[in-house]
């Protein structure tokens, strides 16, 4: 892991900031519901990092922060604290709601603190230049809110049924970090009651004026899955396919389940068809030798070795080089046994191994109506094809 703790890795504050002391906030207690995810999405990889690690080393090496607090959700916040305090970040427990864990979080703001940004963890492609404009904002006018163009026609709706349409020449969408003189800002969490999508609304109500600053496209939120997929440079695809026999003696195991039957597959691993080819469509699109070459036969430190095991190395090796799983789409052909009640348990296997949200996996099986050796019970083949973002 790097660390901001690293005198290296320091920045020195600007001259023009010198006199002022700037603390962040960053909410990182939200959810992974809409993402698909069975984690909070503060915790998924894209790269080589977390979201979290990306948010707060962002804020670390920009050098502008005297004090990072980082409110994380109770039953995360051990998790969390490992990959901030290197960054010199503090953890506290955040709340339900946004506005919830904005207040505990100030609690632990310094009282000297000058100017507060806080944060949408969320969004971790926030740069030293989004920050510096909204500081410059607080510091002139008390706040600083970064905000683009709406650009689509919005509407009010009731109902399923269009109301109102507001003049979209009025609408900004509204970004983070937001900036404000901290005496304000926590003036304004001590006297608005409620909960609220932002801080600009609790200043709002309190009766401050936000002031607007020009935010960037590039500075969006990670929500959905199809936030994330454009965060690389292109994209490759990669293709699998693995058949063995069906013998006496052997255990069943497809994607990591244990699939009770009177035979196995053959094989020097534990001749899992369908990880392993899973695992060469990941090397094909990383351009990486296939599991044949990596993994040989012939090689007495892979006799009897869990497939998924294999799987986890061949993760290890594309995160190494920087290249990001985003969709896996695989077929298991078996005449028998059966295999639907174990799909779902075979597509948790995989995507857990690969450290992506078990949405990104898929995995069908079919027959091959009788024909060839799969037809004929003698084996049980699998393909599958990956996308990766590299």
């Amino acid at each position: 892991m790097k660390s901001y703790n690293d005198t290296s890795r320091k920045t020195a504050k600007p001259k023009e900031y010198e006199k002022y002391k700037i603390s962040a906030i960053i909410l990182c207690a939200g959810k992974g519901e809409r993402m698909g995810l069975p984690y909070n999405k503060m915790f998924y990889h894209i790269g080589e990092q977390i979201v979290l690690e990306m948010t707060v080393e962002n804020f670390a090496t920009s050098g502008l922060f005297d004090q990072i607090i980082c409110a994380c959700s109770p039953e995360e916040i051990e998790d969390a604290r490992e990959f901030v305090l290197p960054y010199g970040a503090e953890v506290c427990v955040g709340g339900l709601t946004r506005t919830e864990s904005v207040r505990r979080a100030l609690a632990k703001v310094s009282p000297d603190t000058d100017i507060l940004l806080v944060h949408d963890g969320a969004r971790p492609w926030a740069v030293v230049d989004h920050m510096r404009d909204v500081i410059d904002s607080a510091i002139a006018f008390g706040s600083g809110i970064p905000a683009i163009p709406v650009v689509d026609a919005i509407k009010v709706a009731r109902d399923g049924i269009i109301v109102n349409s507001p003049d979209r020449n009025e609408l900004v969408a509204v970004q983070t970090p937001q900036a404000f003189r901290y005496a304000e800002i926590a003036d304004a969490y001590a006297r608005v009651i409620g909960n609220y999508a932002d801080d600009s609304e609790v200043y709002g109500q309190a009766g401050y004026a936000p002031r607007l600053v020009r935010g960037s496209l590039s500075n969006r939120k990670i929500t959905n899955l199809a936030d994330v997929y454009n965060t690389n440079r292109g994209h490759k695809i990669g293709f699998g396919y693995d058949v063995h026999e069906l013998v006496d003696g052997r255990d069943l195991i497809l994607g990591g389940v244990y699939i009770p039957y009177e035979k196995g597959l053959l094989g020097h691993s534990d001749a899992d068809v369908l990880a392993h080819a899973v695992m060469d469509a990941m090397l094909s699109a990383g351009g990486l030798p296939d599991i044949g070459v990596l993994f040989p036969d012939n090689d007495p430190a892979y006799e009897g070795i869990s497939s998924t095991y294999l799987l986890g190395k061949v993760a290890e090796m594309l995160r190494e080089r920087k290249i990001t799983v985003q969709s896996v789409s695989a077929v298991v052909m078996a005449e028998k046994p059966k295999l639907a009640g174990y799909i779902s348990h075979m597509r948790e296997c995989i995507a857990r191994t690969i450290g992506i949200p078990s949405a990104l996996v898929n995995i069908s099986a079919t027959t091959t109506e009788k024909l060839g050796v799969v037809g004929d019970g003698k084996g049980i083949a699998s393909s599958a094809v990956v996308l990766v973002g590299i």
